[in-house]
C-alpha cells in the first residue's frame, strides 16, 4: 500500500495473517521492497519464507518482489487489476465523446460504477444508452463480462474464461481494451494465481483508509518521519509495555 503525504510518497507492508502493518519506509519502487527484505532479516526473520504477496502491478514493485523476495508467489490484487479495465473503458469513452458529446456527456462515473451503485435515474439513463452502436457500450459489455472472470470457482474454468475474453477482445478493435489484454497476458501468472491464494489488498485498502482519515485530521504532517510514525500508531497494533517513571 502506498501512501501520499504532499509529493511525497510512504510505502506501507502489511502481514495479510495479523491483519495489521507492519513495516513503513519512504518511496514507491523496487527499492522499498528491498528495505522490507533487509527489516525481516535484522528482526530474526527469512524473506525466503515469505510465500505469499499481493501487490498491484506496478513494475517497480514487481521488480522488489521478485529480486527480494523470490520464493514469494505473486498475486496481482483484483481490484488494481480491475482499475486498469475501467481506465480502458473511460478512455474509449472520451474519445467517442468527440463524436457523439451530446448522447455522453456527463456520463463518466456511471461506466464506472458497479450496476448496484447506479442511482435509479443513472440505471434508466443507462438502458437507454445500451441500446446505442457505440464503441462505450461495446467496452461496457466487455468490462462486465470480466468480472465474471474473479466470481468463478474452479481455477481451470477462470483461466479458459479469461483467455476467450481476451480472444473477444482482440477481435473488438477497441485499441484500450487490446492494451489491457495485453497488460493481462504480460502478467498472466500473477492475474490467474488469484484464483488459487484468493488474496487481495483489500485489508491494505481499509488500512490506508484509517490512515487518510487521521492525516486529514491532522491537516498534514510537516516530515515523512512523522508520518510513519502515525502510521505505526494506527495500524500497527503496537503492543505498549509498561510505563516506567
Amino acid at each position: 500500500m502506498t501512501s501520499r503525504r504532499g509529493h511525497e510518497y510512504v510505502t506501507v507492508f502489511a502481514d495479510l495473517d495479523e491483519r495489521r502493518g507492519v513495516f513503513c519506509v519512504e518511496g514507491r519502487d523496487h527499492a522499498t521492497v528491498q528495505a522490507f527484505s533487509l527489516f525481516l532479516e535484522t528482526h530474526g526473520g527469512d524473506p525466503e519464507k515469505v510465500s505469499e504477496v499481493s501487490q498491484d502491478m506496478s513494475e517497480a514493485f514487481l521488480k522488489g518482489t521478485l529480486t527480494y523476495l523470490s520464493k514469494a508467489e505473486i498475486t496481482f490484487d483484483r481490484y488494481h487489476v480491475r482499475s486498469h479495465l475501467s481506465k480502458a473503458v473511460d478512455e474509449v469513452r472520451r474519445e467517442e465523446s468527440k463524436h457523439h458529446k451530446a448522447l455522453l456527456k456527463n456520463t463518466r462515473y456511471m461506466w464506472l460504477k458497479r450496476p448496484a451503485k447506479l442511482t435509479e435515474r443513472q440505471r434508466d439513463l443507462l438502458d437507454e444508452l445500451l441500446a446505442q452502436p457505440l464503441d462505450t457500450v461495446r467496452a461496457y459489455t466487455l468490462a462486465q463480462q470480466f468480472d465474471s472472470f474473479y466470481e468463478l470457482e474452479d481455477p481451470d474454468t477462470a483461466e479458459e474464461f479469461l483467455r476467450r475474453w481476451i480472444t473477444e477482445v482482440d477481435s473488438s478493435g477497441l485499441e484500450p481494451l487490446q492494451r489491457f489484454a495485453r497488460m493481462l497476458e504480460d502478467h498472466w501468472l500473477g492475474v490467474i494465481r488469484w484464483h488459487h491464494s484468493r488474496v487481495s489488498n483489500g485489508l491494505l485498502e481499509g488500512l490506508n483508509s484509517l490512515i487518510q482519515a487521521a492525516k486529514r485530521r491532522a491537516r498534514g504532517y510537516r516530515t515523512n518521519r512523522n508520518f510513519i510514525t502515525m502510521i505505526y500508531l494506527i495500524v500497527g497494533k503496537l503492543n505498549a509495555g509498561p510505563v516506567i517513571a
